[in-house]
């Protein structure tokens, strides 16, 4: 699997870097967010704790996905902005069960 970098803004009021990437995956099924957040991290030099994947969608028959993720200076910033669900999709946070009534 390939990534490419599309574009990247930085957002220092919420201590991150906006990144929306492209990633090549061809003769492949479709990437794990979990794969696509280790190479992720690998090309922009951070830990894998950092990096938070917001979305990601896959061309059909094309084999590339397209996808924007945020990446944080630390990741207590990453436990302070991201909601609960994003955190848990990624791995900083446990999902909350709630109860049926």
């Amino acid at each position: 699997m390939k990534i490419e970098i599309e574009s990247k803004k930085p957002n220092a009021l919420m201590d991150r870097t906006e990144v929306n990437f492209k990633a090549d995956h061809s003769g492949e099924g479709s990437p794990k967010r979990a794969d696509v957040k280790a190479k992720l991290a690998e090309v922009l030099a951070v830990s894998k704790d950092k990096v938070i994947i917001d979305h990601m969608e896959t061309e059909f028959g094309m084999g590339v996905s397209t996808g924007y993720a945020k990446v944080y200076g630390s990741t207590e910033s990453a436990k302070k902005f991201e909601k609960n669900y994003l955190q848990a999709r990624n791995g900083l946070a446990e999902a909350k069960k709630t109860k049926k009534k």
